[in-house]
């Protein structure tokens, strides 16, 4: 009987809370999305999944960026192990990255070089979604700061820069920033019919013009040494994209470019999905602060989306005509890669009954986008850390 006492005491049944119960269900919500949506799969499972785990009681299996061990205790936590190794030292992070950059060609880039200006004016959501998270919802400049990143639609990104700065935001930052992302199909279409008239929609959009091997070798290069001098800061992470890069685009490590973009980015996105997961354990996670969160990541994807677009416009005002952009394609500025291209795609060519289609040209902007929110979050990190 002392047994039987001592199994039902120690059983997750009876220790279960309301809070650790809500958590399912979002976890359910996460992996709905996933699996019957297919918003963001390989990001939302791990997450969803790891949420479920870290709300079993007595399992063993949540991360915490306040995890303190018991003297009494001879192990950590599985997922905590790999939270210590990899998120509090920051290197899953880059490590995506790296992983990124050898699955990313910047020649829709090279070929109209001023879309950068684009994917920088796409952060413009950053910067208003950290005002408004310090000066009306009272949130700490660091914490902030976290926040804002959302507006990027960059998931390792933000991880990176939360992990630095606020870690306790860990959980609801990734949520909202990944769930955003997942979300670019709903929230950008009704942007880009607000703000552009008809006859911009029309726009056409020039034909790619051939890159050549020269460029594409030393744009990793000099782009890796002009931000690393620039802000230093953010050379972790456009160091690693621009290496993965080089590896694509040098044609002589197909192997190591393999890798990186495949085996190797995609244990780093199963061990972090999982452990951004196992840090929404319902007490931390249900806060009023996660709403105002998912409240603001709205808002700053909105400005990061309204921002390309707007400036889009503008430059058309000076540009000569032969030379203008269609406005769409700044929607494409946030670093959802490439889903915010295809996006913008997938409504200009219905708005224009097939006409128009400005895929490889939503691309410029796209990729300058992964360098811009990389550059804002060691921005942040210049002036916060």
């Amino acid at each position: 009987m002392d047994v039987l006492a001592a199994l039902v005491r120690d059983a997750g049944f009876l220790n279960l809370t309301w809070q650790n119960a809500f958590m399912f269900v979002v976890a359910g919500v996460l992996l709905y999305l996933a699996v019957a949506k297919r918003y963001e799969p390989l990001l939302l499972i791990p997450i969803g999944f790891g949420a479920i785990l870290a709300n079993l009681p007595n399992a063993f299996l949540s991360a915490s960026s306040t995890f303190v061990p018991d003297a009494t205790e001879r192990t950590v936590p599985l997922l905590q192990l790999v939270y210590e190794a990899g998120i509090r030292t920051e290197f899953l992070p880059p490590i995506i990255f790296l992983g990124v950059g050898a699955l990313t060609d910047f020649r829709p880039l090279l070929t109209r070089p001023i879309t950068l200006l684009l994917g920088a004016a796409a952060q413009l959501g950053i910067f208003a979604a950290a005002i408004g998270a310090y000066y009306l919802f009272g949130f700490s400049i660091t914490e902030a700061a976290s926040i804002g990143i959302i507006g990027g639609a960059d998931g390792p990104t933000s991880i990176f820069l939360t992990a630095i700065l606020a870690p306790e935001l860990l959980g609801a930052v990734a949520v909202a920033a990944y769930s955003y992302m997942a979300l670019v199909p709903v929230i950008q279409p009704p942007i880009m019919r607000l703000l552009t008239s008809t006859r911009e929609r029309h726009m056409p959009v020039p034909d790619e013009i051939p890159v050549s091997r020269t460029a594409v070798v030393l744009f990793p290069i000099l782009i890796t040494v002009l931000v690393a001098l620039a802000v230093p800061a953010a050379a972790p992470l456009i160091g690693m994209l621009m290496f993965g890069n080089l590896l694509r685009e040098s044609g002589v490590t197909e192997r190591l470019s393999k890798t990186a973009g495949g085996p190797m980015v995609n244990i780093v996105t199963i061990l972090l999905g999982l452990t951004i997961g196992a840090t929404m354990a319902g007490d931390s996670f249900l806060r009023p602060q996660t709403l105002y969160i998912l409240a603001l990541g709205a808002v700053a994807f909105a400005f990061s989306t309204a921002g390309g677009i707007l400036l889009a416009k503008l430059l058309n005002l000076v540009l000569p005509e032969r030379l203008r952009i269609n406005p769409c394609i700044g929607a494409a500025g946030v670093s959802a890669v490439p889903m915010s291209a295809r996006v913008v795609q997938r409504f200009v060519s219905e708005q224009t009954q097939g006409k128009v289609n400005p895929l490889m040209a939503a691309m410029g902007p796209n990729v300058a986008g992964v360098i811009g929110s990389a550059v804002a979050a060691g921005v942040f990190l210049a002036l916060l850390r």
